[in-house]
């Protein structure tokens, strides 16, 4: 079976990782500041916070701006739950802003008409969060310029989305929002095995971070409380925080796979373009790529035109996985998951999301996949369509 994604590990990869399990340190050591460091300095960012998951950094990324009941996030409807689940950790509430149709991102025009709807009733959102999808990024700069005039924080979902650039600049240095998410799942860009990373230029979010993933406790002789009946010294807690802390195996990891992060994505990039062409003059829409981004090509989506090939999604999909090809949907719209349709979220609450939905399919995407891997994949799913 070709899978739709897998990670590319190393003997470097494998060494580093041996050498921290000699080392005195397994977790808390200097290895997570390292690959903070290593993060931030490739996105252009002032300050990394390295946590045990991409959904644990949403977490901890709304709580640093606050968020909480009474509060609403606004998201996009094609994503992980993750996504959307971190405003709901803090007690607030979801809602979605829909698809453009071409990039498969956030619309500006449905946020724009959103928040205009949204300003009249004084229920404009706290934290808007545009995810990155599939590695290519969101139009930030017209996003940011809707934050000024309506007041809301900006936090950057780019799980798909390290390595990739927009405006000739890396995604991540926080130029548009005020936080932004990295993923290092096995299928992702780079790997840990899990965890994931904060970025920001906030020297106050990033000590709010900071505390957050590690119990809310502070050792920093500034945040403790002077008080005569507090005679702790050493550290306090300050907030109630949590258990998110990467450990220095992973960063090494990490640390490991920065090294072949720019080749990995020129890689994911030779295979699309072999699959432009494939697909050319197919019933299958290919990724569009806006002139402003450089995708790092997470994933490969492709849309069917079910008209044409006279066959179901779910005909073409079962198919493939009987050929030998792991392909996957991404995504379902989070709204239509039946956690989220008990909060009255209702089918076509966002008719672009739910177009795409009905007719995509994520294909192999990952920089291990062989020509020979690929030139299959492009054979089966021609023949699939033809038949």
């Amino acid at each position: 079976m070709i899978p739709y994604g897998r990670q590319d590990i190393s003997q470097a990869d494998i060494d580093a990782v041996v050498k921290v399990l000699q080392s005195d340190f397994l977790t808390q050591g200097p290895m997570v500041p390292k690959f903070e460091e290593a993060v931030a300095q490739f996105c252009g960012a002032q300050y990394g916070v390295a946590v045990n998951s991409a959904t644990s950094a949403l977490h901890i990324a709304c709580l640093a701006l606050d968020l909480g009941p009474g509060d609403t996030l606004w998201t996009s409807p094609n994503t992980f739950v993750a996504s959307s689940n971190c405003a709901l950790y803090c007690g607030a509430k979801v809602d979605f802003v829909d698809i453009d149709p071409l990039s498969y991102n956030m619309s500006i025009q449905h946020l724009e008409q959103k928040l205009l709807q949204a300003k009249q009733t004084d229920t404009l959102p706290k934290i808007v969060v545009p995810v990155h999808f599939a590695g290519q990024s969101c139009d930030m700069k017209a996003i940011h310029a809707l934050s000024k005039e309506y007041g809301f924080y900006i936090i950057e979902d780019a799980s798909h989305a390290i390595g990739g650039k927009y405006l000739n600049e890396p995604v991540g240095n926080c130029k548009y929002s005020d936080i932004t998410v990295f993923s290092f799942h096995p299928v992702k860009i780079i790997t840990t095995a899990e965890c994931g990373m904060a970025m920001t230029n906030n020297p106050t979010l990033v000590s709010n971070l900071q505390r957050y993933r590690s119990h809310g406790i502070s050792t920093n002789p500034v945040d403790m409380s002077t008080s005569p009946t507090y005679e702790i010294w050493n550290y306090q807690q300050i907030k109630l925080g949590f258990n998110y802390r990467m450990t220095d195996i992973q960063a090494a990891l990490g640390l490991s796979q920065m090294s072949r992060l720019d080749p990995f994505v020129d890689i994911r990039h030779d295979i699309a373009n072999r699959y432009n062409e494939a697909f050319a003059n197919t019933p299958i829409k290919t990724p569009w790529q806006h002139q402003d981004t450089y995708s790092a090509y997470h994933l490969y989506p492709v849309c069917l035109e079910l008209s044409q090939i006279k066959k179901t999604q779910r005909e073409v999909y079962d198919e493939l996985i009987a050929a030998g090809i792991s392909v996957n949907l991404h995504y379902i719209p989070v709204y239509r998951q039946p956690y989220y349709a008990v909060m009255g979220f209702k089918k076509d609450y966002c008719p672009n999301a739910e177009a795409y939905f009905k007719s995509v399919l994520s294909i192999p995407m990952f920089p291990a996949l062989t020509d020979e891997q690929q030139s299959h994949c492009c054979s089966v799913i021609n023949r699939i369509l033809k038949n």
